[in-house]
């Protein structure tokens, strides 16, 4: 019997080969950021005692993951405050803040400060762009 190659082999076996990478944290970002906050709250458990437990923990982490974290992605807001169309209310009140210790100490700043913009476009997974008009 002789041997083959691994990628044959893996061809047979009907198994289709990858080219990702373990251990590469640019493989997916997003997921991998939400992973690393989520690995690292402080009261991330060594180990789950039950599924259960993993479950009330998540849903936990969830909750506060949308609804109070801020993300340095979009603007230092929580997910919930874009989905519910309420970023451009909390960026104008940074502004006026910002304004107010503008005009109390100029001299601290290089210039008047200005805040962060909502961003227009939050994906995970962009879609394609359609080059192709539809010509039906």
């Amino acid at each position: 019997m002789t041997s083959k190659p691994v990628a044959f082999l893996l061809s047979d076996l009907g198994v289709t080969k990858t080219h990702s990478r373990p251990h590469v944290s640019n493989d997916n970002p997003y997921s991998e950021s939400h992973f690393k906050t989520l690995k690292y709250r402080p009261d991330f458990p060594d180990r789950f005692g039950s599924i259960q437990d993993a479950r009330a923990f998540a849903k936990q982490f969830f909750g506060w993951y949308n609804e109070e974290h801020r993300h340095s992605g979009i603007s230092m807001l929580t997910p919930a405050m874009l989905h519910h169309g309420e970023a451009e209310l909390v960026i104008a009140k940074r502004q006026a803040v910002l304004n107010d210790a503008y005009a109390r100490h100029p001299e601290r700043f290089a210039k008047p400060p200005v805040s962060c913009p909502a961003p227009q476009h939050v994906w995970i997974n962009k879609p394609p762009q359609d080059t192709e008009k539809d010509t039906q």
